[in-house]
């Protein structure tokens, strides 16, 4: 069985590269789902995987690529019927 969470990240996260690094950590990672801006300024991702990559994908986006400021990872598990295949970009919500 698949880990499933949902992450709600804060911070100064938009437009400092953080949806094409979380989509390449991701996918390095061997996990699936999406991420996409919040009209809020914030970002949001589902990350589906095994519990070690999902742990590292939580603790890499505490982090965050470079330019970016994280001030907050929320993360929400979740149970969906339906689990993503890839990774992918979701338009801004």
């Amino acid at each position: 069985m698949a880990l499933q969470a949902r992450l709600a990240i804060t911070g100064r996260v938009q437009g400092v590269g953080y949806r094409d690094w979380a989509m390449a950590t991701a996918q390095r990672l061997g996990l699936s789902g999406w991420v996409r801006n919040r009209t809020d300024g914030s970002v949001e991702a589902l990350v589906v995987g095994d519990d070690d990559a999902v742990g590292r994908m939580i603790e890499a986006c505490r982090r965050g690529p470079t330019l970016a400021r994280v001030d907050a990872v929320d993360v929400e598990p979740v149970d969906l019927d339906v689990l993503p295949s890839g990774f992918t970009r979701l338009p801004t919500a």
